[in-house]
């Protein structure tokens, strides 16, 4: 994911907080929050994937120093959506016993809290959380085992988990290109004979290796350069976001391809666009047809994240469907709102257009679900105060049925 602000050179017009800094000096990613930071830099980020994201699910960010970790939990539990306090946590070697609590109640798969964890080395390996499925990336990965370790932390399985995603902001997936990307590494094998003990002290269970840009024993700490951007220039990062797939075995694949896996048993209901179309446009088989997905493992949730991965977030789960099986470019729910507004809807008469229009609208902001059979009942409430006034409003509850199925075909007529 590239963003206008992946390299920044000083020009005197942005704020030095901290630290010394000349017109002309660049900074480049591995510069980042080990030489400079640029806070307005971070934000964007975290906004960026978080807004992409299914916020519920677990979440690992790899980050470049402790500090910088901790400026990444900050600003998460800053833009999510909820309101828990404990929703994002920093588990680092700094952490100790409560970062340790913190880890356990994460790999606690019975447990939604915390959902998002940040650190900067501590986490790459050694941590068996089967149901993460959102790996950020916001630091470069030194090596390919380092690489290999981090994807490993993806691709423990888990019921109903068929893929993960990496937020790569630094051109880590280039390693899946590298002629040494194998796959994930396998455990070290167990010594079957004497060894000869390491010198020095070992390394207790807690501890992280050096941190990139650190400082020698010898040397005293350098003051990192603190930059607080110009208003005009924060608020014009811009980030462009490309996506790929990837087969189990590290094989790059086509959107399609992998399509076909997670719907792979979608033929053996939906033998053509039509039957889809009709299926779709009755609520009642509507509502039997998801009963079916729910039943093969595809529920609610599962179909939310289909829906992002063909980057489709406001369209029907009709054009979801429809875009996989017979690859149709997907219309959005306001465009076939608006071809029904301005078609059957116009001529009913006054009170029956104004409950099909509150549908449409509700339609509109929440998706398919708003036009379930069961609903009217609430729509007839919310508008006529009760439903016995709505019926005698809008002749009778056969009269208001008909019309519902009638807009819900001319819906999906195209």
């Amino acid at each position: 994911m590239a963003s206008t602000i992946d390299e920044y050179v000083y020009d005197g017009t942005d704020d030095v907080i901290a630290g010394d800094v000349e017109d002309g000096d660049t900074f480049k990613e591995s510069d980042f929050n080990t030489r400079i930071i640029i806070q307005e830099r971070e934000l964007s980020r975290v906004r960026e994937f978080m807004s992409q994201m299914d916020q519920r699910q677990k979440t690992l960010v790899f980050c470049a120093t402790h500090d910088h970790a901790a400026l990444i939990r900050d600003l998460i539990n800053q833009v999510k959506d909820g309101t828990n306090p404990n929703y994002c946590h920093r588990v680092t070697a700094d952490d100790g016993a409560v970062g340790e609590q913190h880890l356990r109640d994460f790999q606690d798969n019975g447990k939604t809290i915390p959902t998002i964890l940040t650190t900067s080395q501590k986490l790459s390996t050694g941590v068996d959380a089967r149901n993460v499925r959102h790996i950020v990336l916001m630091r470069p990965i030194r090596s390919m085992i380092e690489f290999k370790q981090i994807i490993g932390r993806g691709t423990r399985t888990y019921d109903g988990k068929d893929f993960f995603t990496i937020w790569d902001f630094v051109k880590a997936h280039e390693n899946f290109n590298d002629p040494e990307w194998d796959g994930e590494p396998l455990a070290p094998e167990l010594p079957t004979g004497p060894s000869t003990p390491p010198t020095g002290p070992e390394p207790g269970p807690g501890d992280e290796p050096p941190e990139p840009g650190g400082d020698g024993p010898e040397d005293p700490p350098r003051e990192k350069i603190v930059v607080k951007l110009s208003d005009g220039k924060a608020r014009t990062i811009k980030h462009i976001a490309s996506t790929t797939y990837w087969s189990p075995d590290g094989k790059p694949i086509s959107a399609a391809e992998f399509l076909e896996r997670l719907f792979g048993d979608l033929s053996g209901l939906i033998t053509d666009e039509d039957q889809l179309r009709k299926l779709w446009s009755d609520p009642d088989n509507r509502e039997h047809f998801l009963g079916q997905l729910s039943d093969r493992g595809y529920d609610q949730d599962r179909l939310d994240d289909i829906r992002r991965l063909v980057d489709a977030p406001d369209s029907d789960l009709f054009d979801v469907l429809s875009y996989v099986l017979f690859t149709n470019p997907p219309k959005t729910r306001h465009d076939r709102a608006d071809r029904v507004r301005e078609g059957g809807v116009a001529e009913a008469d006054v009170d029956m257009k104004d409950l099909l229009l509150a549908i449409l609208s509700a339609y509109e902001t929440r998706g398919e679900s708003e036009l379930a059979t069961k609903k009217l009942v609430s729509f007839m409430t919310a508008r006529f105060g009760s439903v016995s006034e709505g019926k005698a409003r809008l002749g009778g509850l056969p009269a208001v049925r008909a019309a519902f199925r009638r807009m819900q075909e001319e819906l999906y007529a195209g």
